[in-house]
């Protein structure tokens, strides 16, 4: 990718392999960054080169997620000293399930992180896979969302799965489900949840639609926090005998024992992409992270 020789690709602390990987695809220069955190809990960033040409700043914003945002700002910032064309990629976007007023007096907290990413100078925002689109409405500057969708998909290819179903947690993902059974050439469901805004306990109410007995089952999110609606819709599965049971998310949070209760509760494998480093991260989205910058 000769034409992009003229960006360079700034990793920040959060998601300095995923840079690296962004850098590597778009043939163009990477320069990292040395962090330094004060006993107060501040934290000091020094770029260890000098950027030029169009600047891509990468930075996921996942917990501690008030330091990785700040540590975004900063560099997005500190690129806008060399570029005024700075992108700021942020795989994994913190905030935007506080994309609207659900309850009253409610912070719209979304709205507040979008202005301070352009005031930072970012010239364009790049996410993957936004918890919702409501939360990219709210960047008054041009954003785009690309999905990890096809990249797991492709994982999930390669294996030998029996008379796999595609299921969703929850109606609101159907979209996502549909999607991903599209591309993996099977069907899909979507169960019916409920979660109490107060409370954040989570139920399943439907029961399933479709026969799921002796099919392997993926489970598919956007993200996995806590883990509640993964545990509850395999619990629900396991009772009407599926075989084994796969969880796929684009963000593994996987918040305090929210891997071994997802096991516990019968998931064989949680799969998930980069956007967010750890055990499960078996899935990189540079691919389609460079080329939407393309």
């Amino acid at each position: 990718m000769s034409l992009l020789a003229g960006f360079t690709v700034i990793g920040g602390p959060s998601s300095e392999q995923l840079a690296r990987r962004v850098a590597s695809r778009l043939g163009s220069r990477y320069v990292g960054c040395d962090l330094r955190v004060f006993p107060d809990g501040e934290s000091k960033i020094t770029l260890k080169g000098k950027p030029s040409g169009r600047i891509v700043v990468v930075q996921s914003v996942y917990p501690p997620v008030d330091s990785n945002l700040v540590r975004a700002l900063a560099l997005v910032s500190q690129a806008r000293k060399y570029s005024s064309q700075v992108y700021a990629v942020v795989p994994y976007m913190g905030y935007a399930r506080q994309d609207r007023e659900f309850l009253p007096r409610e912070v719209v907290t979304m709205s507040l992180v979008a202005k301070m990413f352009k005031a930072a100078g970012a010239a364009r925002m790049l996410v993957v896979d936004i918890h919702s689109m409501t939360a990219l409405k709210h960047f008054q500057f041009p954003s785009k969302n690309v999905t990890a969708v096809g990249e797991l998909v492709r994982y999930f290819k390669k294996m030998r799965l029996m008379d796999p179903l595609v299921v969703s947690p929850d109606m609101g993902g159907a979209g996502r489900a549909r999607n991903f059974a599209g591309l993996l050439g099977t069907g899909y469901i979507a169960l019916e949840k409920h979660r109490d805004r107060r409370s954040g306990e989570v139920t399943i109410k439907s029961s399933t639609n479709r026969d799921v007995r002796d099919r392997d089952i993926i489970i598919v999110d956007d993200m996995i926090s806590t883990g509640g609606s993964i545990v509850k819709a395999s619990e629900h599965l396991r009772k009407q005998r599926c075989g084994k049971i796969y969880a796929t998310c684009t963000h593994a949070l996987l918040i305090g024992d929210a891997e071994k209760r997802i096991k516990k509760a019968g998931v064989s494998r949680i799969v998930s992409t980069n956007t967010i480093p750890g055990r499960t991260a078996m899935v990189d989205v540079s691919p389609a992270i460079a080329r939407a910058i393309a």
